[in-house]
């Protein structure tokens, strides 16, 4: 049985030191149609690499005859590994959103902050509304994200009430339509509100932006909202 042992733990001992530039020129030059390839990294299984792609994190094998598309727990510790990369990979610059076109809610000490790409229309971001009910010592800023039928006219309304928050609260909590926009000159940058949600990949709502960079598609319970918030505020 060694005899055989061998070679396979000497070929995985092997890989794991491969260089990661060859791993990548073999991606690029034999599977174009995988589009840019921005970065290949060892993973932290002998022998599997990263391969990370503008919007994506696949895996492949040393050769690049096998790309995988799943996903990596380190049973040790019961942590998700390739979500953990995700989010790292995938960091949004928080500082560099557009905070003009949200409007701020601060809760609290406000000392926490996050940000809410939200559609009016859209009912897993009411239930999200349900739960930030329940969190307090934030600053959340909400941004206009149209993506739903007649989503831009209520937006709109909202945008052009004197307390946007309470109207959209009213709104999303109570079912209290907002009054009509009636000033031609007021209107939601809707076409801006798409192109920073296409610049980050956003395909839905709701998406949560937390300080630290991470996003997170999707509502979220008070408890894991919580645990973001407290996560990125322990960010330097």
């Amino acid at each position: 049985m060694l005899k055989y042992l061998l070679p396979l733990l000497l070929a995985v001992s092997c890989a794991a030191y491969a260089d990661e530039s060859a791993v990548r020129e073999r991606l690029q030059k034999n599977h174009p149609q995988l589009g840019q390839v921005d970065q290949v990294n060892k993973s932290p299984v002998p022998g599997l690499y990263e391969v990370v792609t503008p919007d994506h994190l696949f895996y492949t094998d040393e050769e690049a005859h096998y790309l995988i598309n799943g996903v990596i727990w380190d049973l040790r510790t019961m942590h998700n590994i390739t979500e953990e990369r995700e989010k790292k990979l995938f960091a949004v610059d928080f500082k560099k959103l557009p905070f003009d076109m949200a409007f701020k809610e601060v809760k609290g000490d406000g000392k926490r902050k996050m940000v809410i790409f939200t559609d009016p229309n859209c009912g897993y971001c009411k239930k999200l509304e349900g739960e930030l009910t329940k969190v307090d010592n934030v600053t959340i800023y909400r941004l206009m994200f149209p993506i739903f039928e007649g989503s831009d006219v209520k937006s709109r309304n909202i945008w052009c009430t004197k307390n946007r928050t309470k109207a959209w609260t009213d709104m999303m909590l109570h079912g209290v339509m907002p009054p009509d926009a009636t000033d031609p000159k007021c209107t939601y940058p809707v076409a801006k509100a798409m192109e920073w949600g296409q610049k980050l990949r956003i395909n839905g709502t709701p998406a949560i932006i937390f300080a630290d960079g991470t996003l997170n598609p999707g509502a979220l319970p008070a408890e894991d909202i919580e645990k973001a918030l407290d996560d990125a505020a322990k960010q330097p």
